[in-house]
């Protein structure tokens, strides 16, 4: 697959990637926007509100991803991988693999029909395992592109050679199981990456006692509880019975700013945890909400106003202090929290219905083979290294490789945003100066 048009490759749809891809798309630049997943969106595609506005998440990402998806000059590679990297600056000779889905995208009309009568279930990803899909399945509602696929691990056919019910109720006749990997190369004359990533996985803080006791959620687990599309439809339900939750606690900077899990502050934490404060009050108004915390980062634009509104408007209780164990009542499920109150440094307990684990946002494990591929340099937490932090933030130490979002470093999603035009800016010099006979970078 070769472009006449000066072009770009963006690696990760997430809203970074998204972003770039529009910016560079609006300047005439041809965009080939590569995702892992079978759907564009990334992370906040889970999120119910934003913070501080408390917009709907999903109502603002998803025109933006419709964008994307119709843009004459983005070309859509979902449930693809980059596996080869070749070239310099102006000149990228790039192989990707195109994973088979085992649904022509261009027959396929998302009508759902395979996936209600599909006979196999299995946790729901995007859910965060909350919920469950079919072996064949959109990962959400607003996916873009609205296309099936087939889990060939989940799939009966291809573990025990028997079913094809999705394939005979399909009307467009989309469904092929024979349907095989693609490879495709593309020449571009820059490349951004925009990989998002990770929550960090609470288990190894065993005191925290996550999976072992129910009600101790992550954070990412409590905006699919809330969200209306989410496995309770909106309704905000402890998963041990299924009943309201009528004390909650929050506990900050879990698996972060600690030895047990990374040093650094994954800056979002904080506010996140006050939006998910506030969406608890705003579904039960009686419930009562404490956050633990070790001290606050509230500095982003209205970040402080919002605090205050949780503080004073919802009621939301701020007590500082890192919470040493939690205890479970295994007669009814509730949480007994030790913690040491600063006010006159005493062993405290305080019996609450669910605990939601603020957990750090840490760097992709897949960076280090994208690295390989691209012959970027990580720093020492696993995030994509910019050549120099202060001068040139989305420049990577190879010429014409730039990066954006949170694969960068900590930051929300407007700084996420920002970011990303500023990648597709140091871009699009690269595919202008190229175009002029001289690359500059």
């Amino acid at each position: 697959m070769l472009s006449e048009k000066p072009s770009v490759l963006v690696i990760g749809g997430g809203i970074a990637g998204i972003q770039a891809s529009l910016d560079l798309s609006s300047q005439g630049f041809m965009v080939y926007l590569v995702e892992k997943s079978p759907s564009i969106g990334g992370r906040m595609a889970q999120l119910d509100k934003t913070f501080p506005t408390m917009d709907c998440s999903i109502c603002i990402l998803a025109p933006k991803m419709i964008e994307c998806f119709r843009h004459p000059s983005i070309k859509l590679l979902t449930y693809s991988e980059v596996k080869e990297v070749s070239g310099s600056a102006g000149n990228f000779r790039v192989k990707i693999l195109k994973k088979p889905r085992f649904v022509h995208e261009n027959k396929c009309t998302g009508c759902g029909i395979c996936s209600e009568k599909c006979p196999i279930k299995v946790p729901n990803e995007f859910e965060m395992n909350l919920g469950m899909r079919k072996a064949i399945y959109m990962p959400f509602p607003q996916a873009v592109p609205r296309v099936a696929t087939i889990d060939k691990d989940r799939c009966l056919l291809f573990q025990k050679g028997v079913c094809k019910i999705c394939q005979k109720l399909c009307q467009a006749g989309a469904v092929d199981f024979d349907q095989q990997p693609e490879e495709i190369i593309v020449n571009v004359s820059a490349i951004i990456v925009a990989t998002g990533f990770n929550p960090f996985d609470p288990t190894t803080i065993n005191e925290y006692g996550y999976k072992r006791y129910k009600n101790v959620i992550t954070s990412l687990e409590f905006e699919r509880l809330v969200n209306a599309s989410g496995p309770t439809n909106g309704k905000l339900l402890r998963p041990s019975d299924n009943k309201p939750p009528y004390r909650i606690a929050f506990i900050q900077c879990v698996g972060s700013r600690s030895q047990k899990g990374f040093p650094y502050c994954s800056n979002a934490c904080c506010m996140y945890a006050t939006k998910e404060a506030i969406l608890i009050k705003e579904h039960e108004p009686i419930s009562e909400v404490y956050i633990f915390y070790i001290d606050l980062k509230v500095f982003g634009k209205g970040f402080q106003e919002f605090v205050n509104r949780a503080l004073h408007d919802w009621g939301v209780n701020y007590i500082r202090g890192r919470p040493s164990e939690i205890k479970e009542n295994p007669k009814n499920g509730d949480l007994v929290i030790w913690y040491e109150d600063p006010t006159d440094r005493k062993v405290k307990t305080m019996l609450v219905s669910m605990v939601v684990l603020c957990t750090a946002l840490v760097p992709r494990p897949d960076n280090k083979e994208l690295t390989d591929i691209l012959g970027v340099d990580l720093d020492e937490y696993g995030f994509f290294k910019a050549k120099d932090p202060l001068r040139t933030p989305v420049d990577t130490t190879v010429p014409g490789i730039f990066i954006c979002g949170y694969c960068q470093g900590p930051k929300d999603i407007s700084e996420s945003v920002g970011q990303a035009s500023g990648a597709a800016g140091r871009a699009a010099e690269v595919v202008m100066s190229t175009v002029a006979g001289e690359v500059i970078v």
